[in-house]
């Protein structure tokens, strides 16, 4: 059985791709921040799948994490860096430092913190897909979410560049999701109606993430057809 690790996921995409990829005989591996959601995921969907509360800022919490998962359910096929923030809507010299550095730290530093810790076991396997989760705003500026643009782009290159030290056999994408109706959109976005429910996009987005491989490695992608 196929073992798909996805952090941030119990809200929006990250709980979407949960019942999706477990639909599709997947075993899942989560984390997220809400101990009462991991609760919930974990009654729902129970074993051999795998859920923990765990701070992807805090690196140690996050190594513990990772030695739990390849200890309980083994090592992934499938790595995907979901969890992120983004910023209330303001010029960037009116977003309050604290809340900048705060996406920083959860959008790069945390994807830093799982990869850094999964990679190894990928890599001594010799296969393994990293899907680093980037937007339409990581490869172009928008007005008022500088904080998001900076954390993004930064994904981008850090995608781009982990994959040129990959192994033949192994990949690491940086994909946009597209467009989707998530409670994080609407807060920079007045009309999100005409825009697609993670429940739909999972349904076009986990094929096109299990058909990922060595091919696509380094490539900036996006879901098609969500």
């Amino acid at each position: 059985m196929k073992l798909v690790v996805i952090t941030g996921a119990t809200r929006g995409l990250g709980a979407a791709m949960v019942k999706e990829f477990q639909s599709r005989g997947w075993t899942v591996a989560g984390c997220g921040r809400s101990e009462q959601h991991i609760r919930e995921l974990s009654d729902q969907f129970g074993s051999p799948h795998y859920f923990e509360a765990v701070d992807v800022t805090d690196r140690d919490a996050v190594r513990k994490w990772s030695e739990r998962v390849l200890a309980e359910v083994g090592c992934p096929d499938l790595l995907i860096n979901n969890a992120a923030i983004i910023n209330s809507p303001a010029p960037f010299h009116e977003i309050p430092a604290d809340e900048f550095d705060r996406v920083i730290d959860i959008n790069i530093k945390g994807v830093a913190n799982v990869a850094r810790v999964f990679l190894p076991a990928l890599i001594d396997r010799g296969s393994g897909v990293v899907v680093n989760l980037s937007s339409g705003w990581g490869r172009s500026a928008g007005a008022d979410v500088s904080a998001y643009n900076a954390s993004k782009f930064a994904i981008e290159g850090l995608t781009k560049a982990i994959a040129l030290e990959l192994p033949a056999g192994m990949a690491a994408v940086p994909l946009s999701p597209g467009v989707v109706d998530t409670d994080m959109l609407r807060t920079v976005m007045d009309d999100t109606t005409s825009n697609s429910s993670p429940e739909h996009w999972a349904k076009a987005a986990v094929p096109y993430l299990i058909g990922l491989g060595p091919e696509d490695s380094g490539q900036s992608l996006t879901v098609p057809n969500a």
